[in-house]
């Protein structure tokens, strides 16, 4: 999203993958990319079939049990039907058919074609960019069961917490991006989902400002087991350290500790919170700073430590795992390929609510 769960926010890199993880495992020696398959160019396959693809692509690499899990899941993804949404210049509004008959200056609104993959990357790259991140989460020693509840802030495109729906999980996401509120508004994009494990799941998008949002803090009341951030809650974006554009940056709309606050709150005794920030390199002191750059944690480990967290993992670079995800997802192909050896920074911290 242009701006994820509080303000603008601008240049999230198309990668959110759940690849980025939490936990607070040591690190581990990373795997190695499996050599190509003799089937068709990942540039071929689009949508579902691209995803799936990846997904036996990447099956090699993890080793927790939840990242297994959720990369099975990539197959009950179902097709989708190539649907028009309808955007203002400014892209701060964005409607269906029937929402653009109910619009006086319906002429200002240009049509979005959305097809399979746009429905499922949106601006921010393939759902699998969340497989390090649950990844990492298994290392933690998180499993997320069926009739476990999952929530993103930030979820930027609902691929991904579909999949985990489809194990069983409760998964909610909460963004403020128009956009999303458009595309995910046809029945069957939303609510109970057929579980694989026989125990139904449920998905749930909230459009709106967490935790400023009276609402939406009461749709998002919990408790969950764990709490994801990815690429939405970093020190550029939330506290730069330099000069930068304000509309780049994303203001929370609440102090530090009334956010952490919200989060402890709504995490079960013994839950977890994971941000994971995939980044650009940081940028370096003679050039016009890039906000998305910065990728350390915006709290101090003060401020969670006075919301009533344990800190497991703070700021920990976990480049390496995501440079070999990265490679088999093909980030480092085509026109806009990334450089993942000199042009890459990834950090994540874990926080626990203890038990009892």
């Amino acid at each position: 999203m242009s701006t994820r769960l509080g303000l603008p926010l601008a240049a999230i890199l198309t990668i959110p993958l759940v690849l980025p993880a939490c936990s607070g495992a040591a690190p581990r020696e990373p795997a190695r990319a499996p050599a190509p398959s003799p089937a068709a160019p990942a540039d071929a396959l689009q949508g579902v079939a691209r995803i799936r693809a990846d997904a036996e692509k990447l099956g090699p690499l993890v080793r927790s049990d939840l990242a297994r899990r959720f990369l099975a899941a990539a197959p009950s993804l179902p097709s989708i039907t190539p649907r028009t949404l309808y955007r203002d210049a400014e892209k701060k509004r964005v409607v269906d058919a029937d929402g653009l008959s109910r619009i006086p200056d319906r002429d200002a609104f240009k049509p979005l074609p959305v097809d399979e993959e746009f429905y499922y990357s949106t601006r921010y790259g393939s759902p699998l960019a969340y497989t390090r991140a649950l990844e990492v989460l298994g290392e933690a020693g998180v499993t997320l069961p069926p009739g476990s509840r999952f929530f993103d802030f930030g979820y930027g495109a609902a691929g991904h917490l579909r999949m985990l729906a489809s194990l069983g999980v409760h998964a909610v996401g909460v963004d403020v991006d128009p956009l999303l509120a458009a595309l995910y508004g046809v029945p069957g994009d939303q609510g109970e989902i057929r579980s694989l494990s026989g125990a139904p799941g449920s998905l749930r998008l909230l459009h709106g400002t967490f935790p400023g949002d009276p609402a939406i803090r009461a749709a998002a009341a919990g408790p969950f087991d764990v709490i994801v951030s990815k690429n939405v809650l970093k020190k550029g974006y939330i506290h730069p350290d330099r000069p930068a554009d304000e509309s780049k940056l994303i203001r929370l709309g609440v102090d530090d500790a009334a956010f952490l606050g919200a989060v402890f709150e709504r995490l079960r005794p013994g839950g977890v919170f994971l941000i994971y920030n995939i980044c650009p390199a940081p940028t370096p002191p003679d050039k016009p700073f890039v906000p998305w750059s910065d990728g350390r944690s915006p709290f101090p480990r003060e401020a969670f430590t006075a919301a009533g967290f344990e800190v497991k993992v703070f700021d920990r670079d976990d480049a390496e795992a995501i440079r070999t995800i990265g490679h088999v997802l093909g980030w480092d192909q085509g026109e806009d390929a990334m450089d993942l050896q000199n042009d890459l920074s990834v950090l994540y911290t874990l926080a626990v609510r203890p038990p009892g």
